[in-house]
């Protein structure tokens, strides 16, 4: 509770200060720090899905910027011959700008990227957002890449009838909880609905063969997807699990050694402080360090 209160606060907390405390979440600013923690994440035993933080952009420069540094990363995953595809926000891109200029920027990097046999990721932001993500993913699909993947979040009511559209598109999808603020309407809010949902949804996925993500840190879905994986006999083909750079490292080590694939979201670049603040929500324990940090200094 009382490091929940502190995530509250971190608005009028110094960017300074949620900087050092939240730089465990970020590979760096420049591409080469996403590169190097990549590497070190190969030597560890797990894969990587690197992104250039920043969404929302409100004008064409900033998003061909963005579309410019997202096509540096496809460069350096084949250049490096790194165990990592690249996720890309469609807001980042364009999207609130000019939806068919949006659409032409993420088709550019699916492109480029389908040169190289490399893979994207459509991450999925918040719900204003959802109906055209997946519609640009399905576009994709029928424009004849099938490089490139959609992210569904667990926390929404819709999510069930959306892999649903999906089924006979084979999608691959990451499934996460959710961790934009929704409305009780669209989003389930108490977290065993939230659990629930995501069980259920993982099975749909899981029964039509869908090639799945299962992004969570959550120990009860942790151990109910191994659970239901080794019930089923899962080919390791059909499934990783996915995890953000920083948080629970020890699980990761335990799932690696288990010998389940393991992939972790690396993220870099100057847009770090909307990133960093969400997930200092959403884990409230890690805002107990930011209180360490202005009383000590460290």
């Amino acid at each position: 509770m009382f490091n929940a209160l502190i995530a509250k606060t971190l608005p009028i907390v110094p960017k300074s200060i949620v900087k050092a405390v939240a730089k465990r979440y970020i590979a760096g600013d420049t591409l080469n720090d996403a590169v190097q923690t990549t590497k070190r994440l190969e030597k560890a035993g797990a894969t990587a899905t690197i992104d250039v933080l920043g969404e929302f952009v409100r004008n064409r420069e900033e998003a061909e910027h963005s579309r410019e540094m997202s096509a540096q990363v496809v460069e350096a995953i084949r250049q490096h011959k790194l165990p990592a595809y690249l996720s890309v926000k469609l807001t980042s891109l364009g999207l609130d700008i000019d939806k068919q200029f949006g659409y032409e920027n993420v088709k550019e990097l699916v492109e480029q990227a389908k040169q190289s046999k490399i893979f994207v990721r459509m991450d999925m932001e918040n719900t204003p957002y959802t109906d055209t993500t997946l519609k640009f993913y399905k576009r994709l699909r029928e424009d004849g890449y099938d490089n490139v993947g959609v992210v569904i979040q667990a926390y929404l009511k819709r999510s069930e009838k959306d892999i649903k559209s999906l089924i006979d598109y084979n999608a691959s999808v990451r499934l996460c909880k959710g961790i934009y603020v929704e409305s009780p309407d669209v989003a389930f809010k108490n977290p065993d609905e939230i659990r629930a949902n995501y069980k259920k949804l993982l099975k749909i996925l899981i029964e039509n063969q869908m090639p799945v993500g299962i992004a969570t840190h959550d120990d009860n879905l942790i151990s109910f997807a191994e659970q239901y994986i080794k019930g089923e006999k899962i080919s390791k083909k059909n499934y990783e699990f996915q995890m953000l750079l920083g948080v629970r490292e020890d699980r990761r080590d335990d799932l690696i050694k288990k010998e389940h694939k393991v992939r972790i979201y690396v993220p870099f670049g100057d847009d770090w402080y909307g990133y960093s603040t969400r997930r200092l929500k959403e884990n409230p324990q890690i805002a107990g360090y930011v209180l360490k940090a202005l009383l000590t200094g460290k």
